[in-house]
Order: structure tokens, then sequence, then C-alpha cells
């Protein structure tokens, strides 16, 4: 099962965090591991090309953990907001198919 959580301060996203595997298919052809993935480095991307920002990164190797950290000079950035909005109505879409395999926790 793949778990994101996101963590909000005054209902702004300053952190997320993604981690397990979804194991809804064979390795190489899981549907549901592919579409999260999608969805959180094309957002990831976003915040570094448009955004501009660095966030703390921190993940493994092995692409079973991603944790991402909004710098607090950037937390309430609407353009940083929005492109994180983007991201969780994308993941609540899979949420919303595949609930089995990805539940979203807001913190």
């Amino acid at each position: 099962m793949i778990t994101v959580e996101l963590y909000e301060i005054k209902k702004k996203i300053c952190a997320f965090t993604i981690s397990g595997h979804a194991n809804s298919g064979p390795y190489g052809y899981d549907l549901v591991c592919a579409g999260v993935s999608a969805v959180v480095f094309g957002a990831v991307n976003a915040l570094l090309e448009i955004g501009q920002i660095e966030p703390e990164i921190e993940q493994q190797e092995d692409g079973g953990y991603l944790s991402i950290t909004i710098p607090k000079r950037d937390q309430t950035n609407q353009q940083i907001q929005t492109i994180l909005q983007v991201m969780v109505i994308s993941l609540q879409t899979i949420e919303n198919d595949y609930h089995q395999f990805i539940p979203i926790k807001r913190k």
C-alpha cells in the first residue's frame, strides 16, 4: 500500500510524504504505483522549475519513500500551493478508483 501524508499549517501544505508500494500488479506493471509516481514527480519538477524553490528532498533508493518539505519562506506562495493542490487532486482521483492501494492522510 502507498501511503500519502500531507502536512498542513493554516490550510497550507508545508510538506508531504509518500511511502510504501501499491502492489496492485506485477513489478513493472503496477498502474497505481506508476500513476502516483508520475503525479508526484511531475509536481516536484514543477516546484523546482515553475516555483523556483529548493524543497528539502529525502528519498530511498528502492523508490519506496519520498519526503518533500517546502521552505518556510515559500509555504504561503500561491503558485507553490496551486502546484501542491493540483498534485493532491490528482492523487485523490487515483485514491477514488484504487482506495485499497492508496490512502491519503492530512496531518
